[in-house]
């Protein structure tokens, strides 16, 4: 559900008979309130790593707009929140990353609309994917072309790419399609150099098969640890 849909279904309430309308907007608009707070509150950043590595405490930001849906990072399925459209801010450790999204807008129809239809267009592109090194502390953002109107959106779709762009303005990875059968064989939160070294399985020449397979476990999302059990066992 969109704000959008949120705030019509209220305005819908509003324009039934008044002293039904009062009795629904006085239940209706203290809960819509909680629901966007709440939104706010604890959704705006979202981790991208499972666990508590120590690079965190100098997590990047990868600031997206609701036109952008993030899809996955390094290899982990981000959640899918209640509005499509909010905009979020999505904490990255530093090191390589690799952002799949979807570019999404939703225009209202100017037809007549039959019952049971949508009443919007939604234009969305294909999968996308970037991939950049983020520098610690660092911000960084999405920019794209921005359509005036639908006609504009759909024409740009087809070629639709997007610039990942630090706070210098350095714009430091261009979008392309993504294709989920090149994705690194082994996708998962990149661990920081420190953690590689202090720990206790180091990727050196005496690493076994089963030290990599346990530090690659540690780090895969769910996901990817139910697809590995379904391969292991077929």
């Amino acid at each position: 559900m969109t704000i959008s849909q949120v705030f019509g279904s209220f305005i819908h309430s509003l324009r039934r008979p008044r002293s039904h309308a009062i009795g629904k907007s006085a239940v209706l608009l203290p809960l819509l309130l909680l629901v966007l707070s709440g939104c706010a509150s604890s959704v705006s950043v979202v981790e991208t790593w499972e666990g508590n590595p120590d690079a965190a405490a100098n997590a990047a930001v990868l600031k997206a707009p609701g036109e952008i849906v993030v899809t996955r990072v390094n290899g982990r399925t981000m959640s899918n929140f209640l509005m499509d459209d909010l905009a979020l801010d999505y904490a990255l450790l530093p090191g390589k990353n690799e952002v799949v999204f979807v570019y999404k807008t939703i225009w209202a129809k100017s037809e007549v609309v039959r019952n049971g239809e949508s009443k919007v267009h939604v234009i969305e592109s294909k999968p996308q994917v970037a991939r950049f090194d983020a520098a610690a502390g660092e911000t960084y953002a999405f920019e794209f072309e921005k359509p005036d109107s639908r006609a504009e959106a759909e024409q740009m779709l087809p070629q639709f790419s997007a610039a990942i762009v630090a706070s210098s303005g350095q714009t430091v990875a261009t979008s392309t399609d993504w294709d989920p059968s090149q994705a690194a064989a082994m996708a998962r939160t990149p661990l920081p150099e420190s953690a590689q070294a202090s720990g206790s399985v180091e990727m050196g020449e005496d690493t076994t098969a089963l030290d990599q397979l346990k530090a690659i476990w540690q780090t895969a999302s769910d996901e990817e640890k139910k697809a590995f059990l379904r391969w292991a066992f077929e």
